[in-house]
Formats: structure tokens, sequence, C-alpha cells
């Protein structure tokens, strides 16, 4: 196991460093200390073929300008915030509008657009990068101190471990995940349209008009959003079930795993070979399949068009302050936020 780094870019003065864990059979992985953006993920096909499983730029001034938060660290709070306020303790907070009246991913700055702090692991049996970011009391509108790390570690067994870590000085919420944009077909040879999906739950959230949860549950069973056997993204994409319209023909809704604890996810590239397991310990994940993807920019060469990457960001319910019927996302002074997804990528021959 090995890492290495090199300057990638500059941000506001200072060094933007890109950290590659390798590990010996050759699978690596590649971030940023901006956002702790993962910019790559190398994993061999059927044959062997070593190729990129994520979106990312090659040029650091994309991220800048072009990101739709590609690979990032997203928080405070990832997702929407419905009119970008909220309350505690009966005081009143009111956040940054970075998507119309809402707020978003954190807002202006969020997590995903800062310079964090990282620290270099290298052990024998695995190597990665821990990041850490100091958000103070009041930024983008959310309260306390909040101290913050992320961690990724690549074990010698092809697993990616993200670990999120947040402590505060005053009641805040803090919902986190990476918002990586997987395509297993590797070097976006294809779009994410004949990707395989596979997970165990039986209910998803209902959307509203600006894409927040209204706080229904829907039963899974016999809508595009039953994934228990494993059914391709398109199915989604090709619906004429209104949520999947809803969101620019697609998916970009938090899936609820069917029981409490670890869950896992399979999303599988039958023209590859590769097959990426995901294990989590939180209670929801959001799947986007890059319903607005489609924009005036390359990725690593090829024009931005909808559906090139699918997104499984594993979190906390978004909008879950204005729902008291969702599991909470208040952080207390005297807690501890903890939450760990692995990723583990191995070939079906």
């Amino acid at each position: 196991m090995k890492i290495t780094e090199q300057l990638f870019g500059e941000f506001e003065s200072r060094q933007v460093v890109e950290y590659t864990m390798v590990t010996d059979s050759g699978m690596s992985v590649s971030c940023l200390n901006f956002g702790c953006v993962i910019t790559k993920i190398m994993v061999p096909d059927r044959n062997g073929k070593m190729e990129n499983v994520v979106l990312g730029f090659d040029n650091f001034n994309d991220y800048v300008e072009w990101s739709p938060y590609f690979g990032a660290a997203c928080g405070r709070v990832v997702g929407r915030i419905k009119d970008a306020r909220f309350e505690l303790d009966g005081k009143e907070f009111i956040l940054e509008k970075n998507e119309g009246a809402n707020h978003l991913h954190g807002g202006q700055k969020g997590f995903n657009s800062c310079l964090w702090q990282a620290k270099k692991l290298e052990k024998e049996q695995a190597a990665g990068v821990k990041f850490f970011y100091h958000s103070p009391d009041g930024e983008e509108g959310y309260p306390g101190n909040l101290e913050t790390a992320v961690t990724y570690l690549l074990t010698k067994d092809n697993e990616l471990q993200i670990t999120f870590e947040a402590r505060t000085d005053q009641k805040t919420l803090v919902n986190l995940t990476n918002h990586s944009y997987f395509n297993l077909s590797g070097h976006l040879k294809r779009d994410i349209a004949e990707h395989i999906l596979q997970l165990e739950s039986d209910r998803f959230l209902e959307l509203g008009p600006d894409l927040i949860p209204t706080g229904k549950w829907i039963e899974a069973e016999g809508t595009p959003f039953d994934f228990s056997q494993g059914r391709k993204l398109r199915d989604g994409m090709n619906s004429t079930y209104e949520q999947n319209v809803l969101v620019g023909n697609g998916y970009d809704h938090p899936l609820i795993f069917s029981k409490n604890g670890e869950n896992s996810i399979l999303l599988k590239d039958e023209g590859s070979g590769r097959t990426l397991e995901v294990t989590t310990d939180q209670p929801c994940v959001v799947l986007y399949t890059g319903n607005s993807l489609e924009g005036p920019y390359s990725i690593s060469g090829v024009p931005a068009r909808n559906y090139l990457g699918v997104c499984l960001e594993t979190q906390g319910f978004p909008d879950a302050i204005h729902h008291p019927e969702f599991p909470s996302i208040i952080l207390n002074p005297e807690e501890v936020y903890f939450g760990k997804t692995t990723y583990r990528f191995f070939v079906n021959q």
C-alpha cells in the first residue's frame, strides 16, 4: 500500500493537492483537499483493464466553475432545506439560499467548496487521508462551531472506507455524505441506463415540485422504485410514473432501507463485469441518476450529458428538521456525529 501527492491547482492563493492511494493489486483512489473531492477510482474490468469509474475533471478550475458536486463531501446538511430556514428550541435560523428559495448541500460555501487540512494515513494493510475542517459559528447561517473530519481509507482488499465525524459546541444540524457519481462502464464509455441496482428498500420518500420530501412515505412495491430483485436504472428514466417524471425523468429520491443497522447496495454493469457493493450505517440512500448533468462542459474529454453517472448518497433523511417523524439530524454538544460507508469493487466474469 502506498500514497502519493501532487499539486492539482490553486484556490484562494492556497495549494490544492491531489492524493492517490494505491493497493498492491493496482486499484487506486485519488482525492483533493478541496471539498474532499474524489477525482478518480481506478478498478479493473473482467479483462483486467484499469479504468476510472467515477465522474471528475482533469482541470481544477472546472471543479470551481462547473462541478455538480462531483465526488465531494457535502454538508453541513446534505440535500435541500425548505425555505432555507429552521427552528431550534424556538429560535429561527436563516440559511443561505442557493437553489431558488431553498438551501442545498450546505449553501454557497458548503463543505464541497472549502479547503480542508489533510493528514496522510499509511499503514501496512491500508492507506488514506484524513481531512479536517472548522466551520465557524454562523457559517451559511448554521449555529455552533463545528469540527468535522472526513477519512478516506483504501484497504488491501480493494475497499474504500469513508467515515464522517463531527462535534459542535452548540445544538446544530448535521447530515453528511459523499456525492460521487459512479459509471462502472469505465472512462464514460456508456451512460448508466443499463446499470442494475439492487437493495432492500420497501419505501421511498415522495417529493414535491421543489424536490423536497412532502413527508409521505410511498410503498415501493409495484413502482419503478422497487429494487429488491434488482432492476435497470433505465426503468426510471423511461417511466411515466409521476415521481420519475417530476425529477426530470429518472431518480432523485431518498430510498429508505428496510432494516436498521448496516445495509448493502449492489450496482452492476454487465458490459464491463464490474460490480460495486456499498455497505452503510445510514438510514437511507438518495438515488440520483444525473438527470440534469447536461451542460456546456466536458468530463475528462466526454461532453456532459444526462445519465452519465449515478449517485448513491448514503445519509440521513433530507429536510428532516421540518419533519418530526423523520430520524433526527440534530447534533448536541455532548454528542459525536458518526457515519460510515464502505465501497467494494469486484468483477463478475
